[in-house]
């Protein structure tokens, strides 16, 4: 029998044949050698059976199969014929790779997984909440453990994700079966209309992606505002999509509807060149008429003039986080969660 296809197989002998006993372990994925120890053959002839070498007898790979099936053990098809049996493989889902956030994040899981001697799979999403749950359940079956960027409710991902360690990234994971790493979005956008109410600024305004669900910027930016003492009317917060076209017409509406707004905290660095763009299509100096602040840190608004403000991350050290929590997972451990810290980066726009 298995939970959620988490498994040990203990084996005791005693005449006339094998006597097998299976203790529900938490954490623990069914390996190889667990299919092995109850099908009564070595962890080669798993292999040659799963993998219906000619060289094993009918018999033998019966017995092996359904010991497969019996603890719901699925192997790496990913890695069949192409590396050693051992080898972990780890299933990578990114929101989009064309979006310049999730690069450098990619980099700080690859080269994390390799000083492991891991291989990862990149997915993605391809920037469709819907697709998750569909490329949860394929890498489920195939990969060893999958790190995850998503926007779906915890139910639905913890449905799709059967016997798998998952590590989730911007996400706490309070109660869940799932490894998180977070980052502490509120403090960060604190940070920042501190940094704008220090240079004088009194008329700030957001724009916020809300379908990005990620409530925590917003949070941030009102319960900051508050203690110092300013008052955000609800046409100073507009709601837009994750893009350069969705910053551009959100600080477009900001500008006609806010008369006297003279700094912008924006979702995030890609949202932030857009409001940019668009301040610049206006005629406005930027930081003299309208500072801007973005949040990520990408290194692509260093190439502005002036450089963009922006509330930095480590996308490297997230990626590193979510294989270490990762590899605690695969160790049996119960699901963790880290946090990282933004910063903010003081350039020229604000």
């Amino acid at each position: 029998m298995t939970v959620n296809g988490i498994v040990r197989v203990m084996v005791r002998r005693r005449q006339g044949g094998s006597v097998y006993d299976l203790r529900i372990v938490e954490n623990k994925r069914a390996t190889l050698r667990d299919v092995a120890r109850l099908a009564g053959v070595s962890h080669q002839t798993v292999s040659r059976a799963i993998n219906d070498k000619g060289e094993i007898d009918p018999e033998t790979r019966r017995r092996v199969l359904e010991a497969a099936q019996q603890l719901n053990y699925r192997p790496s098809r990913f890695a069949r014929g192409l590396v050693k049996p051992d080898t972990t493989t780890i299933g990578l889902i990114v929101y989009d790779v064309v979006n310049p956030f999730f690069p450098e994040l990619i980099a700080g899981v690859i080269e994390a997984a390799e000083r492991r001697g891991w291989q990862v799979v990149v997915s993605s999403s391809q920037d469709d909440p819907g697709r998750e749950a569909d490329l949860l359940r394929s890498l489920s079956g195939q990969a060893d453990a999958v790190i995850a960027y998503l926007f779906q409710p915890n139910d639905v991902i913890t449905a799709a994700v059967s016997g798998v360690p998952l590590v989730v990234m911007s996400r706490r994971n309070e109660g869940q079966s799932f490894g998180a790493v977070d980052i502490d979005v509120e403090a960060g956008v604190r940070a920042a209309v501190r940094h704008l109410v220090a240079r004088g600024h009194r008329r700030i305004g957001m724009i916020d992606c809300p379908a990005a669900a990620d409530p925590g910027r917003r949070a941030g930016f009102l319960a900051e505002a508050a203690g110092q003492g300013l008052t955000v009317p609800a046409e100073a917060i507009v709601p837009v999509e994750q893009s350069l076209t969705g910053g551009g017409a959100g600080f477009e509406r900001l500008h006609a509807e806010n008369p006297g707004l003279t700094a912008v905290v924006a979702f995030n660095d890609l949202v932030a060149l857009g409001a940019y763009r668009a301040a610049r299509r206006l005629g406005l100096d930027i930081p003299g008429d309208i500072a801007v602040v973005g949040f990520d840190g990408l290194g692509i608004g260093e190439l502005l003039d002036p450089p963009l403000t922006t509330i930095a991350l480590d996308k490297r050290r997230m990626g590193e986080l979510a294989v270490a929590e990762t590899e605690r997972l695969l160790a049996g451990e119960p699901p963790g969660l880290s946090v990282v810290e933004p910063r903010l980066l003081i350039r020229g726009s604000a």
